[in-house]
């Protein structure tokens, strides 16, 4: 089990979900014999699409709406090197959902070995490209969220850190 973080509001917590599988292709390689940081983070944004798609922020709806995700934070952990021909595969949580905001947390990792490799914490914005400007984020994927819950901190009993209370 994860370790969580506790507040006196609760947190919700959400289950991890596959965003991308891939291999560490010759190509990707720098001058120094592992994947270069450059293909680390278009993996990322690969992993970024489909978790905003599961959510139904999917770029046909992005279009129609005259909305966007726009990346404001980004934070890239490296843990250890890939080399060519590594099987890869990352799994997105959701950490927080506001009125505008999102925040989301991937984690590569290393397929054959289970190995984490690296992280990649985003914060983005829902943003109206006519005005140039935050947006509320609809309603419907705060409700396509809530698929993803697992529980909720403040519906622990105290001293039990090892079982999650089901959020209702």
């Amino acid at each position: 089990m994860r370790d969580l973080t506790f507040d006196s509001e609760g947190v919700f917590v959400y289950r991890p979900i596959e965003t991308h599988r891939g291999v560490v292709y010759p190509w990707m390689i720098d001058h120094v014999g592992h994947m270069n940081v450059q293909f680390y983070t278009a993996r990322f944004d690969e992993a970024t699409w489909q978790f905003l798609a599961q959510l139904g922020l999917t770029p046909s709806f992005l279009k129609r709406t005259n909305r966007s995700a726009v990346a404001v934070d980004q934070r890239t952990q490296y843990k250890r090197e890939l080399i060519a021909g590594s099987l890869i595969h990352i799994t997105t949580e959701l950490v927080s959902l506001g009125r505008s905001s999102i925040r989301f947390l991937h984690r590569m990792y290393d397929s054959e070995t289970g190995d984490e490799v690296a992280t990649s914490e985003l914060v983005g914005v829902y943003f109206d490209v006519d005005n140039r400007s935050s947006a509320p984020i609809p309603p419907s994927v705060h409700h396509r969220a809530r698929d993803f819950e697992i529980g909720r901190t403040d519906l622990l009993e105290p001293g039990n850190t090892e079982e999650m209370v089901a959020a209702s």
